[in-house]
């Protein structure tokens, strides 16, 4: 039998030289997602944060990473994460817009605490390996920090130092189906949150409630979106009620609570900036001891307060960030699904 002629080499399909390719390294805070990009996304141009913020929303280039990283089939609803941006001055190590499956938020203290780490970790920050390292963050509502906890060289723990948070309103009431006679409290963590107990409704903190208080929490906003006290007092472009705040008391000094944000995303964790405006109002009302927060999945932040300033309280959060993996997803110029959909 004659042997079989060699068959040529097959030539490789090659990946198009025009496709998206954006570099990003994943975390999780207490179970919430948080995706920090770290390569292939343009420049954001603006003076100071807040004002990249505004660059980023109104620039189509800059908001389909947003999409990319958000929606499917790369992302999904209840996606978090950053583009990591220059500080406003070199008194900060770095500056962090806050992005999610809507837009791009204010404020995000799980974000701040994932950040931490990844600061730490890859050497944007020199780390103390014995002790703790302040890493400090402007991000849209100001200049927070995240204080790394290291021991051996390993990090233990992060506590995120916020903005000033305050009440900013009590009892206000709402107005609507399924509303009428239920009242809110209004509180400032670095984004404007409605708070109220599940009771009021009729539910509990659980997942199985979970789609009736997601319903809730939409029809809350939309009932607020005009109401005075969704107006910051200091800047107009951190107004509106980012979330809402369901929370219930499992014991003294430990309640349980989900926040609803965004259009019905639902925070895992138990929300930083959210902890940080529940804790303003629990001072008001005279607590004074430290705050075991927990999530709708069971994770906890612990919260304090470190100084009052005037109706103002400094809040510290400490929690912890996990790595979840490193990725590079691309964008094939001939895909028809784009940059993704979403299905709510």
């Amino acid at each position: 039998m004659s042997a079989r002629a060699a068959e040529p080499p097959i030539d490789p399909v090659t990946e198009p030289v025009t496709e998206t390719v954006i570099e990003t390294v994943d975390y999780h805070t207490a179970g919430e997602p948080f995706r920090v990009v770290v390569g292939g996304a343009p420049p954001i141009p603006g003076a100071t944060v807040l004002d990249r913020r505004e660059t980023a929303a109104g620039s189509e280039e800059i908001d389909r990473v947003r999409r990319l990283l958000c929606h499917e089939p790369r992302g999904h609803a209840d996606m978090y994460g950053c583009f990591l941006v220059p500080p406003d001055d070199p008194g900060a190590h770095l500056g962090a817009l806050f992005w999610h499956k809507d837009g791009y938020s204010t404020a995000c203290g799980h974000g701040t605490i994932a950040l931490g780490v990844h600061a730490v970790r890859t050497g944007l920050v020199r780390p103390d390996p014995d002790g703790p390292t302040e890493v400090i963050i402007d991000v849209p509502s100001g200049r927070v920090s995240a204080i790394v906890v290291c021991r051996r060289g390993r990090v233990e723990s992060v506590v995120f130092r916020n903005v000033p948070s305050y009440v900013v309103a009590r009892s206000v009431p709402l107005d609507g189906p399924g509303l009428t006679g239920v009242t809110v409290d209004i509180a400032y963590g670095g984004a404007l949150y409605a708070v109220v107990p599940a009771s009021a409704f009729g539910h509990t903190v659980t997942p199985g409630d979970l789609a009736a208080l997601v319903a809730r929490g939409r029809m809350i906003k939309h009932a607020l979106v005009d109401h005075p006290a969704a107006t910051h007092r200091g800047d107009p472009r951190l107004s509106g009620i980012y979330g809402v705040i369901f929370h219930e008391e499992v014991a003294p000094g430990h309640q349980r609570n989900v926040t609803v944000f965004a259009d019905g995303e639902v925070d895992r964790s138990p929300c930083g900036s959210g902890t940080a405006a529940r804790l303003a109002l629990l001072h008001a009302d005279g607590f004074t001891g430290e705050l075991r927060h927990e999530s709708i999945v069971g994770t906890f932040f612990t919260a304090r307060v470190a100084r009052v300033e005037g109706e103002a309280i400094i809040p510290e959060i400490e929690g912890m960030a996990y790595r979840t993996g490193e990725h590079r997803f691309t964008l094939d110029p001939d895909d028809p699904l784009g940059t993704g959909f979403t299905l709510r």
